[in-house]
């Protein structure tokens, strides 16, 4: 079969968020956690979002862009992305964590526009904060056609065609004419892993440094607040359940099934 001749230029939008398996604390001020002794890892969604650009690539050639914002310490998300594959990356040198999605998408829509790609992709949400808003902010601000809940990439010349997770084992399959934003889905393919060779040549590809003054973004006041941030609360409860010991029963497995959700 022969190569396609068209190439395709992709931005990816990471994010570096604390690592799964950290141990969380409330930060003295209750409005979030104690970042201090946190480990930070690429966010999971992104991380397919990575893989399906850098699968588009491999296929029609072009290149992949990483794109994060963040403080400094996400320079080490934005080496494995480069590791993994990505040809460049731009890092906005700006802490993200008490912006809002439009905010953030604000920052994010700046740099995009800069570079003029063919196809944008993010995840579907973050595992911090999980608003699932950013990406399709991103589509609005630049007026970008953009679908969301992404399994399926398969690209045309000027065009793609996605594969749309829906409820109960649906799946919607639409054409859309590039540039497109798509808000990838977990679980799209097998991630890969940084190979050594991928680590080595990551230390020599650009990373380009930006700020949100020199993307023309003015500060701006957040528009949601986060007020109070608390571990639930552990209470103990116990329930008799009366009649004979059938109908008893058929009120645990009621109970055990619907509201404790263990069956």
């Amino acid at each position: 079969m022969a190569r396609p001749t068209f190439l395709m230029n992709i931005i990816v939008a990471i994010k570096q968020v604390p690592a799964r398996d950290s141990q969380l604390h409330i930060a003295g001020s209750g409005q979030w956690i104690e970042e201090s002794d946190l480990a930070y890892e690429i966010n999971e969604p992104d991380a397919y979002a990575l893989e399906a650009g850098l699968q588009l690539k491999e296929k029609h050639g072009g290149e992949v862009i990483a794109l994060c914002a963040g403080p400094d310490r996400a320079g080490q998300t934005i080496r494995e992305a480069l590791a993994k594959g990505a040809d460049r990356a731009i890092h906005i040198e700006e802490d993200i964590g008490a912006l809002d999605p439009l905010a953030q998408a604000r920052l994010l829509a700046a740099a995009v526009k800069i570079e003029t790609p063919d196809l944008v992709l993010t995840g579907l949400q973050s595992d911090d904060l999980g608003y699932g808003q950013t990406g399709v902010i991103i589509a609005e601000l630049l007026g970008l056609p953009h679908a969301t809940i992404i399994m399926e990439v398969e690209a045309r010349e000027g065009a793609i065609r996605v594969k749309r997770e829906l409820e109960d084992g649906w799946f919607q399959h639409i054409e859309m004419p590039l540039p497109a934003l798509l808000a990838v889905q977990s679980g799209i393919s097998k991630l890969r892993y940084a190979t050594l060779m991928g680590i080595k040549k990551a230390k020599s590809k650009e990373v380009r440094r930006v700020s949100a003054s020199s993307l023309g973004i003015a500060p701006a006041a957040p528009s949601i607040v986060l007020q109070r941030l608390y571990l639930p609360e552990r209470t103990k409860r116990t329930q008799l359940f009366e009649g004979d010991a059938k109908k008893a029963a058929a009120q645990l497995v009621e109970k055990l099934k619907f509201e404790a959700r263990v069956i």
